[in-house]
């Protein structure tokens, strides 16, 4: 059984059983994910999301194999069990091709999804809740045609999953994550004054949408492994705003998924909700909990925090060049700016303070660039050849030197960037414990 279906089996049972999605390809924010859960028996689900790798490469210039071998990289650089690693797609579909007509948009997205089953993924989000070219003008886009589009791809995915147990018959059969009501990836990108939850008529109408198409398509056996769906709890977050769960508002739809004996719901965008609303959440039925942005706002608080330190130690002394991470990062977006400048509007002073601090992070889209990643291991270099003063520790990472002073945290520059990433982190693993 996957341990997605365990999980699920758990908390239908009446035990308090979640999970949360770490969605990045930032290794940093992978390794603080793998330090806090070594020690204990809960899986770690990381997800690849359709932008960031596809069968082109995508953002960070990896496809689906590449991914899958540089997290068991990883799993291997830090003590962690490949077996109790759960490798996702997220928002597989025709997301980064809405510019493209239908069939090719679909063509894509086929290849695209074969090729992360052939690689071993085995929670597939199959995400056609996007308008396509011409789709606005038919007047015809709606649940049957995002369900259908589903089922293509989900039909390509159970050839490609069949395909694979021919090289490894013990292959585990993917899980499927569906909807049509999908927050976009990354958060909000404009203010709203309220975020509406989703009703309980178009889950329902959603869920038998995707029953009847599937079933059309000669995929009963697929909707087997069918395991939840995502739907708008009320949650989200924009630049500097977030929308935080509200139990009484979203009760009617809590309280509906407990019609269904196999299926869960997913959550997107559950970034920067505080650890008693993550628990509330998972009680409710949200018990995959996906986060992003907000682990990679804490690597970029740490790598601030960190970069202030080095400037205070370093600035002045012959033997070291100061890494300028800040200051190239920042360069950089600048001279790039296709993956902020939607997210990010106002007056030149606004979106100068957003492209370093907002809660919608779009650093994370430039931590592969060649220039920014030579600035940061300079900066962790520099900082690897000095000793840290804790007093200096204390202004800029307090609660990272309140553990080093206790003994429970290296002094030292990787550490500690993990450790704050980690506090993050902290707050999914009390949700799900």
């Amino acid at each position: 059984m996957h341990e997605l279906m365990r999980i699920i089996k758990d908390y239908k049972a009446g035990k308090n059983s979640g999970i949360f999605s770490v969605c990045t390809s930032n290794k940093y924010v992978i390794e603080a994910a793998m330090d806090r859960l070594r020690d204990g028996d809960k899986y770690l689900l990381v997800e690849a999301t359709a932008n960031q790798v596809d069968q082109f490469g995508g953002y960070t210039g990896m496809t689906p194999k590449d991914y899958k071998d540089f997290i068991y990289e990883l799993c291997d650089k830090n003590n962690f069990p490949k077996e109790r690693i759960i490798l996702g797609g997220d928002h597989l579909g025709p997301l980064t091709w809405t510019n493209l007509q239908p069939e090719k948009a679909m063509e894509n997205s086929m290849e695209l999804i074969r090729q992360y089953v052939l690689a071993g993924f085995t929670k597939i989000h199959i995400d056609t809740s996007m308008q396509l070219l011409g789709d606005k003008e038919s007047g015809d886009f709606g649940d049957n045609v995002i369900a259908d589009r589903a089922a293509r791809l989900c039909k390509v995915a159970e050839e490609a999953y069949a395909e694979l147990l021919k090289e490894n018959p013990l292959a585990i059969h993917p899980v499927y994550v569906v909807g049509s009501e999908v927050p976009i990836p990354g958060g909000a990108q404009e203010e709203e004054n309220h975020i509406q939850v989703t009703s309980v008529s178009n889950f329902e109408n959603t869920v038998r949408s995707f029953k009847e198409i599937f079933m059309s398509y000669n995929l009963s056996e697929a909707l087997e492994y069918v395991i939840a769906v995502v739907v708008q709890p009320g949650v989200e977050f924009g630049s500097d705003s977030v929308w935080s769960y509200d139990r009484e508002s979203a009760k009617e739809l809590s309280a509906a998924i407990k019609n269904h004996d196999n299926l869960v719901f997913e959550a997107h965008s559950t970034d920067y909700q505080t650890k008693e609303s993550l628990r509330k959440m998972v009680e409710d039925g949200y018990i995959i909990l996906k986060v992003g942005p907000a682990l990679t706002f804490g690597f970029r608080e740490a790598a601030f925090a960190l970069n202030s330190i080095e400037e205070e130690l370093v600035q002045y002394h012959p033997e070291f060049e100061t890494s300028r991470f800040r200051e190239i990062l920042d360069f950089v977006m600048m001279k790039n700016p296709n993956q902020w400048k939607k997210h990010y509007i106002g007056s030149l002073e606004k979106i100068k303070f957003e492209r370093k601090y907002s809660l919608s992070d779009r650093c994370r889209y430039y931590m592969p660039d060649e220039d920014v990643e030579f600035a940061l291991q300079k900066l962790l270099d520099n900082l690897s050849n000095v000793e840290i003063p804790l007093p200096l520790l204390s202004q800029y990472m307090h609660s990272q030197y309140v553990k080093v002073r206790e003994n429970k945290l290296k002094l030292d520059p990787y550490e500690l960037l993990k450790d704050k990433i980690g506090e993050y982190i902290d707050d999914y693993i009390y949700a799900i414990s």
